[in-house]
């Protein structure tokens, strides 16, 4: 069937949506505004729901008996300062763990994954659209700290909403608007992060042989981190391990009591997931010996199951999918990203898809197929279509539910 039409009034409720979600970031497990938006949707709608997680909305979509299939939208915005010039742009600012006040942005999309949701929810309550069974509408907190998908399924997601055939969800790209990527078998990586705390001994900086430098121990220990991939990994094996974060010190003649930075390290392979974090942990200290310190303190911060999408789901979506996009649908190679979704089919033992499709503008899709570099996902500039975006985003949820759904 072609990909399911929108009518330009539905579109530009969504297009509105997007534009009062991207205004109002949140940070991760804090969506307290953004669910009560979603609230309010889904209350215009007539769909039952309920919160689970604290900041998790649950919506039912029910037209009669038939079959249940659950689609996730993640909700949470980025500690990202927005650098999009955009007369939409976000100036919210929060609170973040540490206390610390930062800036806030939708900077990955979620706004877009939200909006998308909630416009194919007002397709399908559309009387004439012909469809039988039930919509789990998950509205996910906390993607990108790693903790919603988990939270959901500890407040008891799936002892208080039917349990899906299959659960269902996608991710906006930095590629065309119009067009879907979808990937059989690995789609998105392991990712572990940690933070890592080294002890020195704190000292006067025209006495460093009184103390015991944190900092220097911490560099030689980060620029040794870089060679472990390169020399311990089997080169035709995917891994990656990033520094992202490193605090020391408070003035510039005082070598600090002590230095902290955060790790993120990501694989594929279970076995190679094992012999990267034992070659982590084994540098960190060894580098803490050979500076005569005790071996720092290694804190996980949180992890990320490998997603894989389920075979026999995925021929028959790409099927679905090839009708409405035709040579706009490809195949998408796995991607070192992460991605919490799959424990939400995975906790019920049920098939999960999970896609991406496109946001660049034409202009931008012009720019990015000339070689040029245009803002991806994390990035401050980045600055999907909203309305093409948004059009491909809801027609692929609509696409997905209908061929469960459709009568």
């Amino acid at each position: 069937m072609p990909a399911p039409s929108i009518e330009p009034a539905v579109l530009e409720r969504g297009v509105q949506d997007y534009l009062d979600l991207h205004r109002q970031p949140e940070l991760s497990m804090a969506e307290w505004h953004t669910a009560q938006f979603i609230e309010e949707r889904l209350d215009q709608l007539g769909v039952e729901h309920f919160r689970c997680a604290g900041t998790g909305v649950i919506g039912l979509q029910r037209r009669g008996p038939g079959p249940v299939v659950a689609f996730r939208a993640d909700i949470d915005g980025l500690p990202i300062q927005e650098e999009t010039g955009l007369s939409y742009a976000s100036t919210a600012t929060a609170r973040a763990a540490d206390g610390a006040t930062v800036p806030v942005m939708h900077g990955c999309g979620h706004d877009s994954h939200v909006a998308s949701a909630l416009t194919a929810a007002r397709c399908l309550a559309r009387p004439e659209r012909e469809w039988a069974g039930t919509v789990v509408w998950i509205f996910q907190p906390g993607e990108e700290s790693g903790a919603g998908a988990r939270a959901l399924l500890e407040d008891g997601l799936w002892q208080r909403a039917p349990r899906p055939e299959l659960v269902l969800g996608q991710h906006i790209g930095s590629f065309a608007a119009g067009q879907i990527r979808l990937a059989h078998g690995p789609v998105c990586a392991q990712a572990d992060s940690w933070l890592v705390r080294i002890q020195g001994r704190q000292a006067h900086a025209a006495r460093p042989h009184t103390g015991l430098d944190p900092i220097v121990q911490a560099c030689a220990t980060i620029m040794r981190l870089q060679a472990v991939v390169a020399r311990e990994v089997d080169a035709l094996q995917s891994a990656a391990v990033t520094v992202g974060t490193f605090q020391a010190g408070l003035k510039e003649n005082i070598i600090p009591e002590r230095a902290e930075f955060s790790l993120n390290i990501r694989t594929f392979d279970p076995l190679v997931r094992q012999r990267l974090l034992a070659a982590v942990r084994r540098v960190i200290r060894a580098e803490a010996t050979a500076s005569g310190a005790p071996d720092p303190e290694l804190i996980e911060l949180a992890n990320w199951p490998a997603l894989h999408n389920d075979p026999a789901a995925t021929t028959r979506l790409e099927r679905a999918f090839a009708a409405g996009w035709g040579d706009r649908l490809s195949l998408d190679p796995p991607s070192m990203g992460s991605e919490d979704f799959g424990l939400l089919a995975q906790a019920i033992d049920a098939p999960s898809v999970f896609w991406r499709y496109g946001g660049l503008s034409e202009s931008q899709a012009a720019a990015q197929a000339a070689g040029q570099d245009v803002p991806s996902n994390h990035s401050p500039s980045f600055a999907p279509d909203p309305a093409r975006s948004l059009a491909t985003g809801a027609q692929a949820a609509l696409t997905s539910l209908l061929s469960r759904l459709a009568r």
